[in-house]
């Protein structure tokens, strides 16, 4: 028996594919004997074995079936022999053809709504099922289940109009304020990780103005991290050891990595990767965001919660910030030195700055915090999932998924996919709650009704497939991008709270120099970014996690790369692998790592020049390029030039604050990917952790 032909079918409705090929599919050759699945294809009554000369002993059949796995359909060929069926290629071509003819591609997009008229369960009740009943569980499930389409349609209307971004910021350079009263030197627009960075800024003695469209402290994402990374909350000040204990739910014993390969080849096929030190820490984000809210007040700052950035005003004094306080509809103002941007991928301002690339590619993540109801069997809360497939292309996305355990019985799970941003096709938060309400059983089995809902989890995690340092504006005059607005990471596993945290230390020391020597222009600002050389030639790999829109692939093709490359990580030293997730990858390493990866497997190349093509892949030239020099301005610097920096600040500084800024921004480029051995311990101090209960 010989598979001859493997595709996915990318609807969910099986019964349909299997009707079609059981009554409308002509093979041109053959008997067609229906099953339960499909069909076989016998060969004809009156076709004699010496016509082709196969042997009367043989059996030469074509076997096809259906089956549904991840709310998708897929389709396989079977021959019953070694020799070829009599016209086989013709009848794999006419499948092919006729099956992408009929279930071609579907990008449903959410309808419509008005909410004055019918609530958003009974209006999205038609479309998605699963999300409806389940939301409708969930503590404050009308109000996220809102917040999610409200997101999905912000997402959607950037997409649509990348060249022609809605207008929010104004400048007037010409018009000049004398000696201005300002209310505010910073002024942050975004509450979520803007509120640890604006809290850091305030215990340096800045003025500072937080603007939350959300009540305050409201999340719909959990946080995890790591122990080594917590380090710079502390070098920061921020917060004591005592307190930042206080935040830990949760510090699992390892994190596992696996990718479905019941459709590889041998050779294609890995180990689990151990990843015990990766996002093995748990937060109580509420409670954190709460407490960077007590710091941010007690140092002076103001927190105007349900409160909707609309515009900001720039002129060569001062930036004029507009916003509408949402449950009184009423609008008002705010004066300050500098406006920082932290709305994430739903950041108007991003867009209007960085046109049809604001973002090249994004995770649209959906899932859900689940305070019991699985047995006990089913998953020790000891252990996370980083990253685990259980199945293949599903509907044109290979979907992956994560589960961490919090407090006591809790359980965060999330199901995302590397997507490609397209017009047609932006990504759908919907779409993939009714797929992750269908199909979390298959993942870890369960009953669905017995699940307790706590929250929903949900957002899109945005990437930029960065050149150089400078390809990306994440600044105007008096306005500055942080965070997922600034999208300078690819999203391979660390985003959003995690690359703020590595480099917060880096855009507060930064931003505070700018601040002080009133360096606030553009080009002085566009400077402070959490860019590394080392995580730019990484949105290749994330690119290879991509299914083009409209385009067909083998369905085990994204697994069969997943498992290449997880695999040499696993036969690596830990250390390895920790770097490698947490942007501490060196040049050798990574080129290492990358011809390891082409000898196991060749065809690696080609599938990304297919999934990536000519244009993508000769831009990742650049960035590889850029990396490089890196590499070599790191072996020349960094032994010497950061000390040589501190030694020459006092006189420099002062007398060419402009110089210094950007010195000062070069040694955090060439000392903040270094690679770090796991032998390297944190002042974290682990006992302090709060006990796992079992």
């Amino acid at each position: 028996m010989k598979e001859v032909l493997y595709l996915e079918v990318p609807i969910p409705d099986t019964t349909a594919v299997r009707q079609w090929l059981q009554v409308d599919f002509q093979a041109g050759f053959g008997e067609k004997l229906l099953t339960p699945d499909g069909f076989c294809l016998k060969l004809p009554t009156d076709y004699t074995a010496s016509d082709q000369n196969i042997s009367e002993k043989l059996l030469t059949e074509l076997s096809i079936f259906v089956w549904s796995v991840q709310r998708t359909t897929y389709l396989k060929v079977f021959r019953w022999s070694d020799q070829p069926f009599p016209q086989e290629k013709e009848i794999l071509l006419r499948l092919k053809k006729e099956i992408r003819q009929r279930f071609s591609h579907q990008y449903p997009k959410p309808p419509v709504i008005d909410l004055s008229q019918q609530s958003i369960f009974e209006a999205l009740a038609p479309d998605y099922p699963l999300t409806v009943k389940y939301f409708q569980k969930m503590p404050n499930g009308e109000y996220d289940l809102t917040r999610a389409y409200w997101w999905e349609q912000r997402w959607r209307e950037g997409v649509r109009h990348p060249q022609a971004p809605r207008q929010v910021v104004f400048a007037n350079p010409k018009s000049q304020v004398e000696n201005p009263k300002l209310d505010y030197d910073l002024i942050y627009i975004g509450g979520a990780l803007g509120v640890v960075h604006a809290a850091v800024m305030a215990k340096l003695g800045y003025k500072v103005l937080l603007v939350e469209r959300l009540p305050f402290g409201k999340m719909n994402r959990e946080w995890n991290i790591s122990r080594d990374e917590l380090q710079s909350l502390l070098n920061l000040g921020l917060v004591t050891s005592s307190e930042l204990e206080s935040i830990i739910v949760r510090e699992y014993k390892d994190g596992f990595n696996k990718f479905f390969d019941g459709n590889n080849p041998p050779k294609l096929r890995s180990p689990i990767l151990h990843t015990p030190t990766v996002l093995n820490i748990a937060l109580d984000s509420e409670k954190w965001l709460q407490l960077c809210g007590q710091k941010l007040r007690a140092a002076g700052g103001e927190i105007w919660d349900e409160t909707e950035f609309l515009r900001a005003d720039i002129d060569n004094s001062q930036v004029v910030a507009t916003v509408q306080h949402l449950p009184s509809q009423t609008e008002k103002q705010a004066t300050g030195r500098l406006l920082v941007d932290a709305m994430g991928t739903a950041s108007p301002i991003a867009w209007q700055l960085n046109g049809g690339r604001a973002f090249d590619s994004v995770c649209p993540t959906v899932g859900a915090v689940v305070d019991g109801g699985f047995e006990p069997q089913v998953w020790d809360s000891q252990y996370g999932d980083v990253l685990y497939s259980h199945g293949d292309i599903s509907r044109g996305r290979q979907l992956i998924w994560e589960l961490f355990p919090g407090a006591g019985e809790e359980l965060t799970i999330y199901l995302f996919h590397y997507h490609e941003v397209h017009p047609d096709n932006p990504g759908s938060l919907l779409e993939m709650y009714e797929d992750f309400f269908t199909i979390l059983p298959e993942y870890r089995r369960c009953d669905m009704d017995k699940l307790v809902w706590k929250k929903p989890t949900f957002g899109y995690i945005p990437g930029h497939f960065t050149v150089n340092g400078s390809d990306r504006k994440v600044a105007f005059d008096r306005l500055i991008a942080i965070g997922d607005a600034a999208s300078l990471q690819s999203p391979l596993v660390f985003t959003g709270f995690g690359s703020l945290v590595r480099n917060l230390e880096r855009l507060t020391t930064l931003l505070d120099t700018a601040l002080k020597h009133d360096l606030l222009s553009f080009r002085h600002l566009n400077q402070i970014r959490a860019y590394q050389s080392n995580v730019s030639i990484t949105w290749l790999f994330s690119k290879g996690m991509m299914v083009p829109t409209g385009k067909f692939i083998p369905p085990q093709r994204i697994n069969s790369m997943l498992n290449t490359f997880f695999g040499l990580l696993a036969s690596e030293p830990p250390e390895v692998a920790d770097n490698f997730i947490k942007d501490r990858c060196d040049w050798f390493t990574f080129n290492r790592l990358a011809l390891k990866a082409a000898r196991k497997n060749p065809a690696l190349l080609l599938w990304i020049w297919e999934l990536a093509g000519p244009k993508d892949l000769f831009r990742w030239l650049g960035s590889y390029f850029n990396f490089s020099q890196y590499a070599l301005v790191r072996a020349v610097l960094s032994s010497w030039f950061p000390r040589f920096l501190g030694q020459i600040q006092p006189w420099l500084e002062p007398r060419n604050p402009g110089l210094w800024l950007q010195l000062l921004a070069l040694r955090y480029a060439i000392t903040t990917s270094k690679p770090r051995s796991l032998n390297q311990t944190s002042t974290v101090k682990p006992e302090a952790v709060i006990p796992i209960r079992n």
